[in-house]
């Protein structure tokens, strides 16, 4: 099943004005501040603007899905990340991606976590959310390490993703929500387990700040 479309009627700059606004409700106020008429004055727009691009709540729901994907490719794939090939420069450009996420985009996260949880109860948008995460990070993940040399490149980004969403997790609602990790110990961490996946030799990680 597809999630419900969302009408053509709204220009791209309104539909994103809408959507931003509706991720911004999810992390201040949770799913049960998502309504049409609480995104229209949080867009700052006439009210049934967000109507016209979602008519329904799954719909709203399923433009906000669809946009968090967009802006945390933004993110975790920065344009300025290593592109090299050695578990050194892959730590380092990893690194660099989640200290960003966690230093400058934690609302995204926690509405990322919402989000996660109500797909679950929604098959529609469950396929649309798993759909955004495989193209926007697994996909191009498998594609470094297999690059990188990764004998088993589809188990290895299971392990990858599974660790920085552990480190993303719990460094927003979980038990370090309080600490933020510096690239330095992001990359450490990293290259550990890079270095352990791919057999390269680990080295003294390069030095960055917090």
């Amino acid at each position: 099943m597809s999630a419900p479309r969302s009408s053509p009627a709204v220009s791209a700059a309104r539909a994103e004005r809408i959507a931003d606004a509706a991720i911004r409700l999810l992390a201040e106020g949770g799913l049960r501040s998502l309504t049409h008429r609480a995104v229209d004055e949080a867009a700052g727009l006439p009210q049934g603007s967000t109507s016209n691009l979602a008519r329904t709540r799954a719909a709203l729901i399923g433009t906000a899905v669809r946009r968090l994907a967009v802006r945390e490719a933004q993110v975790l794939s920065p344009a300025e990340m290593p592109r090299g090939e050695s578990t050194a420069e892959l730590a380092d450009g990893l690194a660099l991606a989640l200290h960003r996420y966690l230093s400058q985009d934690r609302s995204l996260l926690v509405a990322r976590y919402e989000l996660a949880l109500e797909t679950t109860r929604r098959p529609e948008l469950r396929e649309v959310y798993v759909q955004t995460g495989t193209s926007a990070f697994r996909e191009p993940l498998t594609a470094m390490l297999r690059s990188a040399g990764s004998a088993h490149p589809e188990r290895h980004t299971l392990s990858l993703v599974a660790w920085c969403d552990g480190i993303l997790f719990s460094c927003t609602a979980g038990s370090y929500a309080s600490e933020v990790p510096g690239r330095d110990e992001l990359r450490a961490g990293l290259r550990e387990l890079l270095d352990g996946m791919l057999g390269s030799p680990s080295a003294p990680p390069g030095r960055g700040g917090r």
